[in-house]
């Protein structure tokens, strides 16, 4: 667990933009606090500090702390189920396209960190019905990652004993979790990308059959 301090954005972004502009800004913050704090740690008020503005200005962007929660979910989950289909349904065999939906679901950790951080880790705190607004992106993404598995599976080029579902499981659970011990100033990310999913390809692929030795005549007695 790394230690961080919420600090004030830079004076020269306190100017006061009209509402539209400055909501990135605010959603922004949030994540970052959210990120650091936890949702239970964190206050509107520790937003409204990294922000220099008023507690009461915020509710002008989101109703309540649930509310600027859903906001940086969406925000963390953005991007991730088009990229995804998108992949999936364009050239290159199973095992490429998996390689690309690997690196495409760990590269939003270079510059969206703080959002996919929350995402994983507190969305559990989001009202039931925000909840299952989250949860069809997951789902979604789930389903691309089966059907890529699936794909490989029918080509030969993944293992015909191979549990679609319990790998899709495997594959987010493993890559999910560098969100919680790998910064991007420590490892690179296009590092862990490349080595995930040459791990994951080496687990899932097909074995190439080895030919059996021809067994040798027993030697006649002396």
């Amino acid at each position: 667990m790394w230690a961080m301090t919420v600090v004030p954005l830079p004076s020269s972004r306190r100017l006061r933009p009209s509402p539209r502009r400055r909501a990135p800004e605010i959603i922004e913050a949030a994540a970052h606090v959210f990120a650091e704090r936890g949702f239970h740690g964190a206050t509107t008020q520790d937003i409204a500090d990294v922000l220099g503005i008023r507690q009461a200005s915020l509710y002008y962007y989101f109703p309540s702390k649930e509310g600027a929660l859903e906001l940086v979910c969406l925000q963390g989950v953005a991007g991730f189920f088009e990229v995804a289909k998108a992949i999936a349904s364009g050239p290159g065999t199973a095992a490429d396209k998996l390689t690309r939906l690997i690196k495409s679901h760990l590269s939003p950790l270079t510059d969206r960190s703080d959002f996919v951080r929350v995402f994983l880790n507190e969305r559990q705190h989001l009202p039931a019905e925000s909840r299952r607004r989250i949860g069809k992106w997951s789902r979604g993404l789930e389903r691309v990652f089966e059907d890529v598995i699936k794909e490989g599976v029918r080509r030969g080029e993944f293992r015909a004993d191979l549990d679609t579902r319990l790998a899709v499981l495997g594959i987010l659970g493993m890559v999910n979790a560098v969100a919680n011990w790998c910064r991007s100033e420590e490892v690179a990310i296009d590092r862990v990308s490349a080595e995930f999913a040459r791990l994951i390809g080496d687990g899932v692929k097909t074995r190439p059959r080895r030919r059996s030795r021809p067994r040798r005549a027993p030697r006649s007695a002396r």
